[in-house]
Parts: structure tokens; C-alpha cells; sequence
């Protein structure tokens, strides 16, 4: 049976690298792993774009990829407190940038990852955090205020007041929470 990617992953980031954190769900309380084998790993891979190569993931492409989407998270989760990286996680953010060597190619007037292997699809997400967590809009980095998600987000709203990393889900069931004590 194939799985569905749209499914089982939340593909609503705007952010590359925070849609990638979401992977895990709940990280105030128990954490779901959706990342539970490496043919999980493909499926979310494919959906966005950066399933490069033939080859068969292996449990180490798992445990890399894991690697970084906790350091993207942590790098995250402090940004968004306005606290500093803590130097490790920016190492291994950097390393993993420089691992790979994918490229943006023009096809047929869209941009495009071209790469060949896990190597380069985990450079891309790290380039993506690092971009993000670095660049001019370091200071809209947010975490959402979900007590059950705590995912990271760009807020892009006008008074930059934004409380959730997604209003249909997040932002929805707070709402529903807050009518139901009221009730």
C-alpha cells in the first residue's frame, strides 16, 4: 500500500527547513515520530522535491536526517526566544550545508534542486534553516503557541502578531478550546 505524503506529513510550512522539524508532532508532550523508517524519509523527501536518487535509504540516512531536524529545531526554538544558538547546533547546522553539493537549475522557466543523493536533499534543508535563522527575517521566526506543537514558523503578518504556525489546525483548535471554556 502506498502511503501518502500529504497525509502522513504536515506540508503547510512555508519554510522548507521548519516543515521538515514537522516531522515530529507534539514536542511539548509525546512526540510522534513520522520518520519511523527510511522509506518514510523518501516519501517526505518526494514531496518536496528533493528525492534525488534511486538508491535505497539506509537506517544512517535516517539517523542523519533526524540529526539535523533536531538542530534545525533547537537553532529554531532559540531564535524564536530570542536566544542565541548554542555553537554545536550551528556547527552541525553548517556541516550539514557543506556536505552537500546540489544545485538550482532552470527547467523549463521554474526553479529547481538538482542533486544526487541524500547528502544533497539534507544540504538544501540545512541552507534553508540557516538562511532562514540567519537572514533579515530572523527576528519573525517564531515557535506556535499550541501548548501540543511548538512548531517553528516565519510570521509574515502585517503587525507581526501571529500566535500560530497554522490557522486551520493549530490556530483552529485553540480557538475551539477557548469557545468550549466559555461555554
Amino acid at each position: 500500500m502506498t502511503e501518502d505524503a500529504g497525509v502522513m506529513f504536515r506540508l503547510d510550512n512555508a519554510v522548507l527547513a521548519f516543515r521538515f522539524t514537522a516531522t515530529v508532532f507534539d514536542r511539548a508532550g509525546a512526540a510522534i515520530e513520522r520518520l519511523t523508517g527510511p522509506e518514510r524519509l523518501r516519501l517526505w523527501l518526494r514531496a518536496n522535491g528533493l528525492d534525488f536518487s534511486t538508491a535505497q535509504l539506509v537506517d544512517a540516512d535516517l539517523a542523519a536526517a533526524k540529526e539535523l531536524r533536531e538542530n534545525i529545531h533547537r537553532a529554531g526554538a532559540a531564535v524564536a526566544a530570542g536566544a542565541p544558538i548554542a555553537p554545536t547546533v550551528t556547527r552541525s547546522l553548517n556541516a550539514f550545508s557543506r556536505n552537500g553539493s546540489p544545485d538550482l537549475v532552470l527547467d523549463s522557466g521554474v526553479a529547481r534542486w538538482r542533486g544526487a543523493g541524500i547528502a544533497d536533499a539534507l544540504s538544501i534543508i540545512a541552507a534553508n534553516a540557516i538562511e532562514t535563522l540567519g537572514g533579515p527575517d530572523r527576528d519573525r521566526v517564531k515557535a506556535c503557541s499550541d501548548e501540543h506543537c511548538h512548531g517553528l514558523y516565519l510570521d509574515t503578518s502585517r503587525a507581526h502578531s501571529r500566535r500560530w504556525c497554522n490557522m486551520n489546525t493549530c490556530g483552529n483548535r485553540a480557538k475551539k478550546a477557548a469557545m468550549g471554556r466559555r461555554g
